[in-house]
């Protein structure tokens, strides 16, 4: 089976960083061979990291909230539309392997309280000094705090590798 690796972060409201962050990760997780899942919109971290894992060759899918393709990130290779809007989350966080938080949002927040809730693994790559508090207060079995992005894939490959024996869905 494939590992799929989730990227969530801000849409619109992606800082530099963010997008620069999101941008390494996608095309580290291609290096790595995983698959990359994101919300599939051609705003903000969904679309940076979607470029950065086309850019190394790797395979894209996107969750979308609508039932058609406009504002679909064109670094999308499958597209999977849900006309669930932020219901999604859901579906991205189900099945993703491990979820990396690329900056903070209400949906990003969303999205990794879903995994905490799920026992997914979470890696936090964030400057929100207190989003980082809660949800390591939350589930501090489950979210690993990273300051790199070169950490976050450690990180992520550390836990793909631990759970592979126990099969995480």
């Amino acid at each position: 089976m494939k590992i799929i690796i989730g990227v969530m972060g801000p849409g619109d409201k992606a800082t530099k960083t963010d997008l620069d962050n999101a941008f390494k990760l996608g095309k580290l997780i291609a290096q790595q061979g995983w698959i990359l899942l994101t919300g599939g919109r051609n705003v903000g971290v969904m679309d940076a990291t979607s470029r950065g894992a086309k850019s190394a060759g790797g395979l894209t899918i996107g969750i979308l909230p609508r039932n058609h393709p406009q504002g679909i990130s064109e670094a999308v290779d499958v597209a999977i539309f849900t006309d669930m809007g932020n219901a999604r989350n859901n579906i991205n966080v189900l099945s993703s392997h491990v979820v990396i938080a690329c900056g903070m949002g209400a949906g990003t927040a969303s999205e990794v309280a879903l995994a905490v809730k799920n026992r997914k693994p979470v890696v936090l790559l964030t400057n929100d000094h207190s989003s980082k508090a809660f949800f390591q207060k939350l589930a501090p079995e489950k979210v690993y705090v990273v300051e790199s992005v070169a950490n976050a894939i450690a990180t992520t490959q550390t836990l793909v590798n631990s759970h592979s024996a126990t099969q995480i869905p």
